[in-house]
């Protein structure tokens, strides 16, 4: 049987081992969207994990969901960036950005723009602001000729993430945020060519995949999906086939990987597996949900299919979770509290484990 510390190849680079650090947003980043010391300390603490998927980054300032977020569309920006990818090969890591535009999640006191979406509906929740939480505005809705400059946004920041130091990068399509929004059957009320029948709601996602592999390479390039997630109050018709002819599409255009989470029955995510002929990551248990993930559930999956298993809190609390894994130990326990408090309490004052004399 596959094992979690088995070898793995992925596109150009080997993977010591088959854990994937799961993209969390920390919100350590300045105001002006700038990576810190502290952040390349944090990803550098991680760096034993197969591969590191960052924390979204915004590729545009309308794009930016949360303050306290780090982006890729300025050179500044870029030039945060080098020394946290260097600090993460320097300890033998791999790393890729995660590329999140935020859509209509998003509020104008945060960027100073009205937020764009796939049609003029609001999100359902609380947005988090600079003076905190607020509900989300009605987005403005996207004209068709704007929508291939929001998938192009997707491909710039990449080619930015590279020039960073980045291995590659993953596309946010989960969660709700904008990629998600285009696959919704409530948050995408659109009549054009981007809205309504299956293949118009899939269109944006292969577009904006199909745009980052013409500019850094299919190898370079991954996705993260969230079947019948419901984040933010997306909802989809017929999960099974809006995914398997997404899956499809994307198959044609041979990415590196696509990042599945846990938000559908496990009978429809083994479909979508078998509808999948390349790498698959798998996020084995609801993210943000009661459950944490660990060596059980990672076994679990990997004999369902499953080439490599991302973790989030676990990674998030125990840096050194590879080596956790693989001896048996305890893992330490989240602090929720400190999930987004800026500062490094609770970001680098998780310690690894201490073995007793």
């Amino acid at each position: 049987m596959t094992s979690l510390f088995d070898a793995y190849r992925l596109g150009g680079l080997t993977l010591p081992n088959r854990t994937v650090m799961a993209p969390m947003t920390r919100v350590r980043a300045t105001a002006e969207g700038l990576a810190t010391p502290s952040m390349a300390t944090y990803y550098a603490q991680r760096a034993s994990a197969g591969l590191i998927v960052s924390e979204g980054v915004q590729p545009s300032l309308v794009g930016q969901s949360n303050p306290g977020t780090p982006g890729l569309y300025t050179d500044a920006q870029v030039d945060s960036w080098r020394p946290v990818t260097a600090a993460v090969h320097a300890n033998g890591g791999r790393i890729f950005a995660q590329l999140m535009h935020g859509g209509r999640v998003s509020h104008p006191d945060t960027t100073g723009h009205r937020p764009v979406g796939p049609s003029a509906v609001a999100a359902t929740g609380e947005v988090f602001t600079p003076t905190g939480p607020q509900a989300p505005p009605v987005p403005r809705a996207l004209e068709t000729e704007e929508v291939p400059e929001q998938a192009l946004s997707y491909a710039t920041a990449a080619r930015r993430a590279l020039d960073a130091g980045f291995d590659g990068v993953e596309l946010h399509g989960a969660n709700g945020y904008l990629i998600s929004q285009f696959l919704s059957s409530n948050a995408n009320l659109r009549t054009d060519r981007y809205g309504g029948s299956t293949a118009n709601r899939i269109r944006f996602a292969v577009e904006a995949v199909a745009a980052t592999i013409d500019a850094v390479g299919a190898a370079r390039t991954g996705i993260r999906l969230s079947p019948g997630g419901t984040f933010w109050g997306v909802e989809e018709e017929d999960v099974p086939g809006l995914y398997t002819a997404l899956l499809t599409e994307l198959a044609r255009l041979e990415p590196a990987y696509v990042h599945l989470e846990a938000t559908a029955e496990e009978a429809v995510l083994l479909e979508l597996r078998r509808a999948w002929p390349g790498t698959l990551v798998m996020n084995p248990v609801l993210p943000m949900g009661a459950k944490q993930a660990g060596r059980a559930e990672a076994d679990h999956w990997l004999g369902l299919g499953a080439d490599l298993i991302s973790f989030g809190r676990g990674f998030l609390a125990n840096p050194d979770l590879v080596e956790r894994l693989r001896t048996g130990v305890p893992l330490a326990p989240v602090d929720e509290a400190t999930y987004y408090t800026g500062g490094d309490k609770g970001y680098l004052t998780y310690p690894a484990y201490q073995y007793a004399a």
